[in-house]
């Protein structure tokens, strides 16, 4: 793990990555339900697609099928979970709850891959120590502000 990037995919893999971690963060603090929000969603979206497709075709620290691989068919499985209903909002009743769940895990769970993928890179830290500890800490701090700010979130019918 002496360089950042290895190869071409790599480097796809890299820059969609930061570009989720910015557009979610956007769109996680500004006002919902604008056009600029539904954009902005939308560019996120497609952001974690490329960043969980190259996941899958990055090999080199395993050199086979590995936790990461199962990081990015989890961080799939919010994705899908948080943009599907929001697409399809006319036919499932309570897509709101799943849009703001399902996005707000994807981004926690983005958020942790980040954490691990810079903690690891600090000489002295162990790989598996650093992993765990960085997606433990940030995934509990995003459970705990969900859990705190969900009736803010949802409309009244739904905060419970």
């Amino acid at each position: 793990m002496n360089t950042l990037i290895h190869h071409t995919t790599g480097l796809i893999h890299l820059f969609s990555a930061v570009a989720a971690l910015l557009l979610g963060s956007f769109v996680l603090f500004m006002k919902k339900g604008t056009l600029l929000h539904k954009r902005m969603g939308y560019l996120y979206v497609f952001s974690m697609i490329v960043m969980n497709i190259t996941a899958f075709c990055i090999y080199e620290l395993f050199h086979r099928f590995g936790p990461f691989h199962i990081a990015a068919l989890i961080s799939s499985v919010t994705l899908l979970m948080g943009f599907l209903p929001a697409l399809f909002k006319k036919q499932i009743p309570s897509w709101i709850y799943y849009h703001v769940f399902g996005m707000y895990y994807s981004a926690i769970g983005l958020y942790a891959a980040f954490a691990a993928e810079v903690i690891v890179r600090i000489p002295g830290i162990h790989f598996g120590i650093g992993v765990s500890v960085a997606t433990l800490v940030v995934m509990g701090a995003g459970i705990l502000i969900i859990q705190i700010n969900k009736k803010n979130w949802l409309p009244k019918t739904q905060s419970n």
